[in-house]
């Protein structure tokens, strides 16, 4: 796929909301004005398990774009904060008990979405623009409650599950088709114009349910309610230019301003305890802000803003480090480990300033281990990552390290017995396998290298490169009885899922 400039994407929550409008014409009305709760019947039309099977097949295609942001360790902030909200609301996930997945993508719209089956994306200028925590809290918690309602299954509800394939197919359409908005607006209002409206007025309701669940979210998660007010005023003061390309009858949020005022009335008798934000949530942000647009030009516009941040914090006498760090992450984008390493000591330092104390960080730690790693420091890596391990024991991205750090020092075996552990805990994690594979060829195993990338293919969704893979592992030279027996039967399993896939898309392709 050819990667589009961050700064001339189409707006993607708009794009797919509108594809979707437009591909479900024949669906019978949905009277939007009588949603259906958690426990109505109308979620028998499309099970939550096929539910979560839609989500996972739109995220395969996601992974796959070069604007989905595939980084560990803002992945694990924002999972762990996400799923600090759903602590107070565990019946979000359902019966069916969904395992939510936040992640990030590129793109300058101020916007979030939620997909089947508890999966949410937040876009990278949100986070930029979003000042506190609780404003974060505000959209993850708005699209938390588009889930917790099912608003998209209710929506496809009434469309027979063998088309979840091609509704995968379509959503995906939208997330692409960047470089094209007339091709894309005339996908979107293909057909009959009434059916249309029908689902952009299911999507507008569902949007001010998604408001009252999302509020209900932050009360009880401790976090400021007014932060979802004080960013939709923000979000509507930035996204003017945006807003102004869609006509009326096409949006499928209210306006904001109507939201503002319905959320306003909701809160304004109430009190509520301040919020005190996590250091890491600045940290974040900066990750994001450097992460959205790595061009060589885009670095250096971002590192003269942190520069310009520090003077200003300075000259307020404030602590600094989210600039620090992001100066840092910076340099080591750059491959200047040494002044990496410089503004993240100065990150580390102005970070417990006010209370003299080191501040532990995920978001410090991770990039120590990067800069010492990129830089071949190959004994101090692997015992800054054992003690990284033992701090952050459940941190998959500080895991990865470490097995690099173990394969920088010749220490493979020990890497593939820490690995094939991580496997079986993690067994939908392509990662872990692909990790996996290079510890093997670091020990010259080449059929379970291979066999490793055949799992790592499977799980990502490419059958046919898996398919591949395992053929060159059964020609491998060192493939022993017992390999071969585990090729046999994988080779079966994955020949069978193929079959599956290309005959749904052959039934697709007869009813048209």
């Amino acid at each position: 796929m050819k990667k589009t400039s961050f700064k001339t994407q189409l707006p993607r929550l708009t794009l797919v909301a509108v594809l979707l409008a437009g591909s479900y014409l024949t669906a019978p009305a949905l009277h939007a004005q009588n949603l259906p709760t958690l426990g109505d019947t109308g979620r028998e039309d499309l099970s939550p398990v096929m539910e979560r099977k839609l989500g996972e097949e739109i995220m395969l295609g996601i992974r796959a774009d070069p604007d989905y942001i595939d980084d560990e360790v803002a992945a694990e902030y924002l999972n762990d904060f996400g799923s600090r909200l759903l602590e107070v609301h565990q019946e979000a996930r359902g019966d069916a008990n969904f395992d939510f997945y936040f992640f990030t993508v590129r793109d300058p719209m101020i916007n979030a979405f939620a997909l089947p089956g508890g999966f949410i994306a937040v876009h990278s200028a949100l986070v930029v623009l979003a000042q506190n925590e609780s404003e974060l809290a505000s959209v993850l918690a708005h699209e938390i409650g588009h889930i917790a309602q099912r608003h998209i299954a209710r929506m496809i509800g009434n469309q027979k599950q063998d088309f979840l394939i091609p509704i995968a197919s379509l959503i995906l359409a939208a997330l692409t088709m960047r470089s094209n908005p007339d091709a894309a607006m005339a996908v979107a209002i293909g057909g009959e114009g009434l059916a249309v409206q029908r689902q952009l007025d299911f999507s507008q309701n569902a949007e001010r349910e998604a408001d009252r669940v999302g509020l209900q979210i932050l009360r009880d998660g401790g976090y400021d309610p007014s932060g979802m007010v004080a960013f939709f005023e923000r979000m509507q003061s930035s996204s003017r230019g945006y807003s102004d390309n869609f006509p009326a009858f096409l949006r499928t949020h209210p306006m904001t301003s109507e939201r503002i005022a319905d959320i306003q009335s909701r809160i304004q008798s109430e009190t509520f305890k301040k919020h005190i934000d996590s250091p890491d949530f600045q940290l974040f942000r900066s990750r994001i802000r450097v992460l959205q647009d790595e061009s060589a030009q885009a670095l250096l516009e971002t590192k003269s803003y942190f520069e310009d941040q520090i003077t200003h914090a300075i000259s307020l006498k404030k602590p600094y480090p989210a600039a620090e760090y992001g100066l840092a992450f910076i340099a080591f984008k750059q491959n200047n480990f040494k002044e990496a390493q410089v503004y993240l000591d100065k990150a580390r330092k102005e970070s417990g300033r006010e209370t003299g104390n080191d501040v532990s960080s995920l978001f410090f730690t991770s990039l120590q281990l990067d800069i010492l790693l990129r830089s071949k420091q190959n004994p101090a890596a692997l015992k800054a990552a054992e003690l990284a391990l033992q701090e952050f024991p459940v941190s998959r991205g500080i895991g990865r390290q470490y097995t690099d750090a173990l394969i920088a020092n010749q220490h493979g075996e020990q890497a593939i017995t820490y690995l094939r552990d991580q496997t079986l805990l993690y067994r939908k994690d392509f990662g872990l396998q692909e990790q996996l594979a290079k510890a093997y060829a670091a020990e010259g195993k080449e059929a379970l290298q291979h066999l490793a990338l055949a799992e790592s293919y499977a799980l990502s969704g490419a059958i046919s490169p898996a398919l591949d893979q395992l053929d060159i592992a059964r020609r491998s030279p060192d493939a022993t009885y017992y390999d071969h027996a585990i090729i046999d039967a994988r080779e079966r399993d994955l020949r069978e899922r193929y079959k599956d896939e290309l005959e749904a898309l052959k039934k697709q392709g007869d009813k048209k």
